[in-house]
């Protein structure tokens, strides 16, 4: 079933704009600017593919992970103990119910009109991964915007530096000039949206959460997409008052 999240015309279009910029990177841009059977060459190539096959893998986990589901059973815990009593008031009075389940809805839990679900700690339903980004697979969708920006940013500059080391005192080659500029500005444009939105949720991690909470005690495996071992159940979230 989950499989089938694959079949999607966004998803698709994803895949294919990673397949265009890696053949065209690599079998272009780097072979043009210093050949892919140098020493340095073969380095480059290396490098990208790494990078690359990291935002695929990541791609990957995102559509696939469930972003997690509010349990039918789940009922909020009014009673607060060793809760202070105005922040207990606080919670009583912030009981969410959701109309469409007609179950009650953790803190940060929202209902997905596409999904027709209630997710757990909804971030946004992203069409791109045709999956909502939810408690599951927050982390592989941070992760994911991490190394397409990177991977981006280093396909921008190997561009870049195969324009500068290119002779241009030639005539007649219009196409290529225009697949050169073309080929920036599509980069440009990627590198600074991708930025952009990483940019957006490291405020909103630094903001909303502790680093910890999303990426995990172990800086060992913060680059780790699946490592999500210390995520708990979704439904409680630490408060002031637990430190």
């Amino acid at each position: 079933m989950k499989c089938q999240r694959f079949l999607s015309i966004p998803v698709f279009s994803v895949f294919l704009l990673m397949g265009i910029i890696y053949y065209v990177t690599l079998f272009i841009f780097i072979e043009d600017w210093i050949g892919l059977q140098s020493s340095a060459g073969t380095l480059n190539a290396l490098i990208f593919t790494w990078m690359a096959s990291l935002c695929l893998f990541s791609f990957s986990v995102c559509v696939l992970t469930d972003p997690g589901q509010v349990p039918s059973s789940y009922v909020p815990d009014v009673e607060g103990n060793d809760v202070p009593d105005q922040e207990s008031q606080n919670n009583s009075s912030q009981l969410r119910q959701c109309d469409k389940c007609c179950t009650y809805k953790p803190p940060r839990a929202h209902h997905c009109r596409i999904c027709r679900r209630c997710v757990l700690r909804m971030d946004h339903h992203c069409l791109w991964i045709n999956n909502c980004v939810g408690y599951w697979n927050y982390k592989a969708f941070f992760i994911l915007v991490l190394y397409a920006t990177v991977t981006s940013i280093y396909s921008l500059v190997i561009i870049i530096s195969c324009v500068f080391q290119k002779n241009w005192d030639f005539g007649g080659r219009i196409p290529l000039k225009i697949f050169y500029v073309f080929s920036g500005v599509l980069m440009v444009a990627l590198s600074g949206t991708l930025g952009t939105l990483l940019g957006w949720h490291i405020y909103l991690i630094t903001h909303n959460m502790t680093t910890i909470e999303v990426l995990g005690p172990s800086m060992l495996k913060w680059l780790c997409p699946t490592a999500v071992s210390h995520l708990k159940d979704g439904m409680h979230y630490p408060t002031s008052h637990d430190s």
